[in-house]
């Protein structure tokens, strides 16, 4: 079993490019005015292309508790997260208006990407990051629907819209591409092509992302919220990754879905309510309490909670 330094060594580098980010940020080199663009050309291309390398001809996606449980478990575990965060946090004084929603929902969202895709590569192989990606789509589905609901009151209708997305479309892609055996036939410069555009999409993410949440850190002092910070950090890295655990021991799946799931319940609050949150009317400095105070004490923990889940679920 890996020690907690060799675990701690293999989340720095993620750590570590969200700094550089930040770092392009202040020195200029990274302007607010590109943000946009590149989380769309990550979002739209780069990540699409991760996704459809990942899955076609994965073999793991064989085994069809790779293909049902993953989505079910995806969306379950962001929705029970989002609205037990609100329940506890309405419980514990927060409420409506005041930040309640956007605290439920950035406490319930993990970070299902950028983070857990080079860990899981680096832990298990790329057959489990495959089963990650298949897993995403439903974390997409609840970020989409009942994520922006709880945030911004829209309607489902307006949230299945969002789901016509870049990533969604390359994952049923490379289905359809695995049924037809298109892996087998494809030209190796398309696939050289792919290739390259997935290799650029998790660096390029984690730079932006730490571009993105700089704004934030030129005054410390808002980063932390006594009540809010603490108790996302006691759900997030505490009651939720326990819960996720008990799921993955008690639950008929696939070796590579149990580590999936520990390493999710691992990860810290997901970094997109911080959008959402700016976008659809929410309260962004609450996400932002929410989700510095997590990955900054996730330094800790994550390899804390991997070396208990590797023991735990063998």
């Amino acid at each position: 079993m890996p020690s907690y330094l060799e675990l701690l060594a293999l989340i720095a580098p993620v750590f570590t490019l969200i700094g550089v980010g930040a770092g392009a940020r202040f020195a200029g080199w990274l302007k607010p005015e590109a943000d946009a663009s590149l989380l769309k050309l990550v979002v739209n291309l780069l990540y699409p292309a991760l996704i459809f390398r990942s899955v076609l001809g994965n073999e793991a996606l064989a085994d069809p508790r790779n293909v049902f449980w993953p989505p079910v478990l995806g969306f379950g575990m962001m929705a029970g997260g989002i609205l037990g965060a609100f329940w506890i946090g309405r419980w514990l004084g927060l409420s409506r208006g005041k930040g309640l929603r956007t605290f439920a929902f950035s406490s319930g969202i993990y970070n299902y990407g950028y983070i857990p895709i080079p860990l899981i590569a680096s832990l298990f192989g790329e057959e489990s990051v495959g089963v990650l990606l298949v897993h995403n789509v439903g974390c997409e589905v609840a970020v989409w629907t009942l994520g922006i609901m709880v945030v911004s009151g829209v309607s489902l209708r307006d949230g299945w819209r969002n789901l016509i997305s870049g990533p969604i479309i390359a994952l049923i892609a490379a289905a359809i591409g695995n049924v037809v055996g298109l892996d087998r036939v494809m030209p190796a410069t398309l696939d050289r092509t792919i290739e390259l555009a997935a290799i650029c999409a998790v660096p390029l993410g984690l730079i932006t992302i730490g571009a993105t949440i700089s704004e934030y850190l030129v005054r410390p002092k808002q980063l932390v919220s006594p009540r809010v910070t603490s108790l996302a950090c006691a759900l997030r890295l505490g009651l939720f990754p326990l819960a996720m655990l008990g799921l993955a021991l008690v639950l008929p799946l696939s070796q590579e879905m149990r580590q999936v799931m520990l390493v999710q319940a691992a990860m810290p609050a997901g970094i997109i309510p911080i959008l959402i949150a700016r976008h659809y009317g929410g309260q962004p400095l609450t996400a932002v309490q929410v989700v510095v105070g997590t990955t900054v004490l996730c330094l800790i923990t994550t390899p804390l909670w991997l070396r208990l889940g590797l023991g735990w679920l063998g």
